[in-house]
Order: C-alpha cells, then sequence, then structure tokens
C-alpha cells in the first residue's frame, strides 16, 4: 500500500504573512523612519501597484474557484491552472500581494517599508512555492512540467 507524499503543514498561511508585512510597512514607517519620500508619483505608482495587485490575486483566486481546485496551500490539487493570470506568472495571487506591499511602502513614503515586499517574496518562496511546485509536479507530471518552462515563476 503506496503512503501518500507527506506535505508540510503550514500554520501561518500566505494571507497571515501578507497581513504581517502590510503591518510592518506601516510600523517601520512610523517607528523607523530612516529615510522618507512624498511624491505625487511615488503616490501614483503605489495605487497602480495596489490595484494591480489585487485584480492579479482576486482573479486568480476566481480561477481556482472556478477550476474547482484547492487555493489553501498543500490542498488536493485537482487542476492545473494556466489560463488567465497564470499565463505570465506560476505564481499571480503571490506576485499580487508583492505589488499591494511594495504600492503601500510607496504610498507611505517609507524606505523601510519597501524592504519588506522583498522579505515577504523570500519567506513564500522558501516555505510555499518550492514545496507546491514539488506537489505540481507530483501530480501533473510533464503537464506541470511544459507549463513551468513556458511561463516564469513570478514575472
Amino acid at each position: 500500500m503506496d503512503k501518500a507524499p507527506h506535505r508540510p503543514k503550514r500554520i501561518i498561511i500566505p494571507p497571515i504573512w501578507f497581513a504581517l508585512g502590510l503591518v510592518a510597512v506601516f510600523l517601520l514607517d512610523r517607528n523607523l523612519p530612516l529615510v522618507s519620500f512624498s511624491s505625487s508619483l511615488a503616490l501614483g505608482i503605489g495605487v497602480t501597484l495596489i490595484l494591480l495587485g489585487l485584480a492579479s490575486a482576486i482573479s486568480a483566486a476566481g480561477l481556482f474557484s472556478k477550476a474547482d481546485t484547492g487555493i489553501v496551500p498543500f490542498s488536493e490539487a485537482t487542476a492545473l491552472v494556466t489560463s488567465g493570470a497564470f499565463r505570465f506568472s506560476r505564481n499571480p495571487m503571490y506576485l499580487g500581494m508583492v505589488f499591494v506591499l511594495l504600492g503601500t511602502a510607496l504610498i507611505t513614503g517609507s524606505v523601510a517599508g519597501l524592504l519588506v515586499a522583498p522579505v515577504f517574496g523570500l519567506i513564500i518562496h522558501y516555505r510555499f512555492i518550492l514545496d507546491e511546485e514539488c506537489m505540481l509536479r507530483e501530480v501533473f507530471g510533464e503537464e506541470f512540467e511544459d507549463y513551468r518552462r513556458r511561463v516564469r515563476r513570478w514575472l
């Protein structure tokens, strides 16, 4: 009898890491104002990044729902979603979260806050993406490998 592969259990899932990242941006802006900036350009870029990030994450989540496949990391994958935002990034939900964190840091004008997005990206990469890709490789085999070769992990 084959035993199902062990899937790491993560208590803190990506939306919680994202929420912690948002809190960190505001705390860094308030408590560690190393260098601050303010401009209408930063505000405009920040708002644009937030809107793009939300659109990417929400549309990707909708595609998972439409395909009736698990959205929670390491839940059962019943379909390999490759349409919509998944044509440009293998991780549009995570990418959307990174965009929102960057946009928030730009709006607050916090240079220290800009560091949160890359730290978030590294946490997500090592705690989720690498294991998720192994799982998708096990479940979808060559179909996932073809997709992986065509589409970048982030952008």
